[in-house]
């Protein structure tokens, strides 16, 4: 049996990254690392990240409006969503940590005022379901888990060590565990308990105990956020820091403020609504409640009862004695199209099936599969809502009987046309999992329907039917323009389906013929004859309702698992819940436009994502009974769930600091306020909701001079100009944040700015603990640095799609950033180096063709860095700041090493110079390194402004730059390609022995054939038509397509990229060709032998 020692040792932490890349020689990474960790202590020791709002001394409130403040002393405030505090950050969360990261050391460069503030969201259920599971495992196995043992699989002390928990999603989140292992873990420890899901992050086992004290996490998890983001060199202001929940005094008034508030607009409401709940925490089980089905909800139903007139025999058997003879049983099946019920021909349950008897009143029975009976058991159907069960076996069966049992069951079908009952049937694709188990059929509109009864029909014998049970006519119920008025059928044929077994073309043809009939078709029948089904849909499905032959039915649309491991189901109930959606319709379009025509969402994949999402989210339930969290103010027997009170919070920010100066609110702030002061009208004054009065002051007790301030950071920080989250938060908290700031706040305060990230991949793999493919942040840190680290995160990728960590990347550059740092120190010392630079007056050389080109490069990439920083492109920031940089300095460096002449010194240390500002936003250690003690600045590099004066780029000189690049590359290609004819036998007159000749010719100008076609796009571009499709049909017919188009195509472009249209017609070379190679010339030789 495995002691609690030996499941210790099977669940070490290491085994969650061993499969990661493993460094040998680490010198220059602790060299780099000790710079890192001289630079971190000294901004932390300098309060370089702390900032704050103009003072009221300064600017006396009134003197002038908050906009204008923000123009004249310009700010920058993003944000991401505050980690959960159960855990430690992991690789994934640096991903969006980093872009915020970089927005805000580039928006340091640019003179602004930043704000980078972080807090710790601990609110919701996770935390206290984790330590009620603790406090269980303690009273088990004793305090320290002496008193385990691995019964499950009797595994001993020696046996292989079990990776860490698969987690379903990349997250360093104890709570969020997955049972599924890999076939080591599956050797090793189960992990059945919660104490040895901590063992597998490293919790000593003498310490686990502690955690058995939900409020212990609060203390425990976030100074280890700090540390690793210290560590990892982020730019936050830790003095506006807090943890969520009652915990802090503070931010729960300022919760219980923001709740009351949109209670009073009548934003929050209380009704009974569908929503997904566990049974057994007792209350709505949220997305961030859950371990699996993030983002499911509610799939409504209408329940159709048809009652049984006779029984299969089998069945009649099996229920006699069980029920009363009396009794009325229904057969109960759950439809989407409660329209097509006029048409029902049969009814299907899974042969293999077992189906319950389920008790609904004195006379009444449904048959149903036990998991449509325990969902309706919180809808009112078996139990009331007051009294939900909390384990199944509080809903038994009267009977059980299989499907194929009953086939052959007589049954009435509400509104169908065939008035003497339709017969239970076999279908083998019903799925137990899905609705009740129990379908009915409606051949004429429901292309899997018409394909089972018609095998049915053919196979009567095979299945043990009788043919005409499957044979009943099939009538038109909704005309189609598409597909006449039977879709199913016409479908069926047409796209050659020759039985149930052809899944994929029934699933295309079920789609096909919803879309159409819903929103196309017209009713042939019933009382609703002649309207469109998109109207008579909901109105029969109404009198079904009102007649007794049907009831509304939900379930989950997927499978839902809480954080306590309970399967979720489908509730009825009464709660509160926010209003989003479309029962508030002025609310919901003021957020739309918003959304569609104001704000920067960077990507069109992040805008269509809202846009979808804000048309069909709808209400939220707003509170739980379980968990930790703020009361509800005007319900207090509720708390505010983890994504209602996580939506405004970046408000909280700006004034924490002057409210408390711990996490939990134990230290008053700057301004020495008590939380008892924080009344709901102090609330709405910092926000600008209500103007200053003296009666302000009585109430609260808070000074006139102490409320301005408070307001000052507010209106000054506000609005938030970059919220950056990822992707997988659009559905709930990003929507949830737009909403309800724009219901809280002034227009002038609304966020201006939402950017989605991808998720983060590991080596081209999905971060896995079980497959020892997995990174915390610490880890990351800790073997690479943060500067390679950061470096590396930023060259994973930019957009909505999942980005890639490549180990190799960040080990790379270990030895490019210590090469460079190397260069960067001997360039200073260098007595060889010429003195020329660009100012030709006083004892300074005139720069040569190399020295201009050179700094011209760095001028245009020191451009092209800055637009690509703005845009958020740091991928492509880094390729310019960093690759290419060091690219043109390599390229300086080779051509006046070929041309034996020294470099220039000046030119150096502008290169030096420019080089650590342009890094700074991604890889700050490394240029404050270089800023402060290679340049001898005396201040931080975090306090220095991006590059100005810089001259624009010279096109001439650009242009030299490419074509000596193109030309030297077509040399070496050409001289390349004849060494692998040679390699393959081919015949070849080169021969690398003889002493080589290279002739280099110049052309005197273009050939003909472009002059015809640059005549052809001047016409159409003077003629304003260059977008005319005729231009490219004009280009085919003139002889020369295959070398012409690609021709036409690039002045197209030129002209449209907006160069000067003479430049692109007249068409010069903007440098002189045979002066440019002559330069060349003792750089061709060498380079060629």
């Amino acid at each position: 049996m495995a002691t609690v020692n030996g499941v210790a040792d099977a669940l070490d932490p290491a085994n969650s990254s061993k499969n990661t890349l493993k460094l040998e020689n680490t010198e220059k990474r602790d060299t780099l690392i000790a710079v890192e960790k001289k630079y971190q202590a000294r901004w932390q020791q300098n309060a370089v990240f702390n900032a704050s709002a103009p003072s009221i001394s300064e600017v006396p409130p009134g003197s002038c409006s908050s906009s204008d403040l923000r123009k004249k002393q310009p700010k920058h405030f993003g944000t991401f969503a505050y980690p959960y505090m159960n855990g430690r950050l992991h690789a994934g969360h640096s991903f969006t940590i980093s872009k915020t990261e970089y927005a805000a050391g580039f928006a340091r460069l640019q003179g602004k005022r930043v704000l980078l503030p972080l807090g710790y969201h601990c609110t919701g259920m996770p935390i206290k379901a984790c330590a009620d599971k603790l406090t269980d495992d303690v009273r088990k196995f004793g305090q320290n888990f002496e008193r385990y043992v691995d019964e499950a699989n009797g595994a001993d002390e020696n046996a292989e060590a079990a990776p860490a928990p698969t987690q379903a999603e990349t997250k360093e989140d104890i709570t969020k565990f997955s049972s599924k292992k890999s076939k080591a873990a599956a050797k090793g420890v189960q992990l059945k308990y919660q104490f040895q899901i901590m063992l597998a992050l490293g919790i000593p086992r003498e310490e686990i105990h502690k955690f058995a004290d939900a409020n212990y996490w609060l203390k425990f998890f976030p100074p280890l956020c700090k540390e690793d983001l210290n560590n990892f060199g982020a730019r936050v202001d830790w003095r506006r820091s807090f943890v969520t929940t009652d915990a802090n005094p503070y931010y729960d008034a300022f919760v219980r403020w923001q709740m009351n508030r949109l209670h009073a607009m009548k934003k929050v409401q209380f009704g009974s609504r569908y929503t997904i709940y566990s049974p057994k925490d007792g209350q709505p089980c949220m997305d961030h409640d859950r371990t699996e089905g993030e983002g499911i909800g509610p799939q409504e139903y209408t329940a159709m009862k048809l009652k049984v007139k006779e029984w299969a025999p089998e069945a009649a058997k099996t229920i006699q004695g069980k029920i009363p003879e009396a009794a009325n049983v229904y057969f109960v099946p759950a439809t989407l199209r409660p329209e097509t019920m006029y048409g029902q021909t049969c009814c299907f349950v899974g042969p293999k099936i077992n189906y319950g008897v389920f008790k609904v009143l004195e006379n009444e029975y449904y048959v149903i599969t036990r998991r449509a009976a325990w969902n309706m058991a919180f809808q009112g159907i078996f139990f009331k809502n007051s009294d939900f069960p909390r384990h199944e076996s509080e809903l038994q069966p009267v009977a059980e009987l299989t499907g194929s049992s009953v086939v052959g069951t007589l049954v009435n079908a509400p509104l169908s046309v065939h008035k003497n009952g339709v017969r239970i049937l076999p279908m083998d694709t019903v799925s137990p999992t899905k609705g009740t188990g129990v379908v009915t059929s409606v051949p004429s509109d429901s292309p899997d329907d018409f394909a089972t009864v018609t095998d049915l029909a053919k196979k009567a014998d095979y299945y043990g039917v009788k043919k005409e049970w499957a044979e009943l006519e099939i009538v038109p119920i909704v005309e189609t323009p598409s597909y006449g008025n039977l879709a199913a059928p016409f479908l069926v044929r047409k796209m050659k389906i020759n039985s149930p077994k052809d899944v994929k073309q029934l699933a295309e043809a079920k789609d096909l013929a919803y879309k159409e009939g819903y929103y196309k078709g017209t009713m042939l029948v019933g009382d609703f004859n002649g309207e469109p089904v998109e109207a008579a849909k909901p109105k029969v499905k109404a009198a079904l309702i009102r007649s007794g032959n049907a009831f509304d039915y939900a379930e989950p649309n997927g499978h839902v698992v809480s954080r306590s491991a309970d399967e979720c189901v489908v509730a009825y109930l009464g709660q509160w819940f926010l209003n989003y959606g479309e029962n508030d319709p002025e609310w919901q379009n003021q957020v739309l436009d918003y959304v569609k025509n104001d704000m920067e969402l960077y990507s069109s994949e992040t805008k269509n994502g809202f846009e979808k999402n804000l048309e069909w989210l709808n209400r939220w339930a707003c509170a739980r009974t379980y968990g930790l969290g703020s009361k509800l103010p005007w319900d207090p027997q509720f708390l505010v769930e983890s994504l209602s009170d996580s939506t405004i919070y970046m408000s909280y920010y700006t004034i924490a600091h002057l409210l408390h100066s711990d996490n939990f609110g134990t230290e008053s702030g700057l301004l020495n306020i008590k939380s008892s002061q924080l009344i709901d009208e102090v609330w709405d004054y910092i926000f600008c909701r209500q103007e200053f009065s003296q009666d302000l002051v009585k109430k609260s007790g808070i000074s006139k001079a102490d409320l301005e301030t408070m307001r000052r950071e507010f209106e000054y920080w506000y609005p938030l100009d970059v919220r950056i989250s990822g992707k997988d938060l659009i559905p709930n908290h990003l929507t949830f944040f737009l909403y309800v700031h724009l219901a809280l706040f002034p227009r002038e305060f609304w966020p201006r700015s939402i950017r989605a990230n991808g998720h983060l991949m590991l080596n081209g793999e999905k971060m896995s603990k079980s497959k020892g493919n997995f990174l915390t942040l610490n880890d990351a840190i800790t073997k690479y640095g943060a500067d390679a680290t950061r470096i590396a995160l930023a060259d994973a990728g930019d957009g909505v799609e999942d980005a890639n960590f490549e180990e190799a990347v960040a080990n790379q550059i270990i030895l490019r950033m210590f090469t460079l740092k190397e260069w960067c120190e001997s360039v200073v010392k260098d007595t060889t180096l010429r003195n020329a630079s660009s100012n030709s007056s006083g004892d300074g050389e005139n720069l040569n063709l190399w020295d201009r080109l050179f700094l011209n490069e760095m001028h245009t990439l020191v451009y092209d860095a800055y637009a690509a920083y703005a845009a958020t492109d740091y991928k492509l920031a880094l390729k310019y700041a960093l690759y290419d940089f060091t690219s043109a300095r390599d390229f300086y460096r080779e051509s006046l090493a070929a041309a034996a002449v020294p470099m220039s010194r000046p030119l150096l240390l502008t290169y030096i110079r420019l080089q650590a500002l342009l890094i700074t936003p991604i890889a700050p250690h490394w240029a404050d390194y270089i800023w402060q003690e290679v340049l001898g600045e005396p201040d931080t590099v975090q306090n220095a402004r991006w590059p100005e004066g810089v001259p624009q780029p010279d096109r001439a000189l650009t242009a030299a730059f490419a074509y000596i690049r193109a030309t030297a590359s077509a040399i070496t290609s050409a001289e390349g390609a004849q060494m692998k004819r040679k390699a393959k036998g081919k015949a070849t007159r080169y021969n690398p022995d003889l002493p080589k000749r290279l002739t280099v010719y110049a052309a005197k100008g273009y050939p003909a054939w472009q002059e015809r076609y640059v005549e052809l796009v001047r016409g159409y571009f003077e003629a304003q038509r260059l977008e005319d499709k005729e231009l490219s049909a004009t280009v085919g017919k003139m002889g020369e397509g295959k070398k012409a188009m690609p021709f036409v195509q690039g002045l197209k472009r030129r002209l449209q990229g907006g160069e000067d249209a003479r430049q692109v017609f007249e068409r010069k070379l903007a440098f002189e060709e045979t002066e440019v190679l002559g330069q060349m010339l003792k750089g061709l030789r060498k380079t060629v032998g």
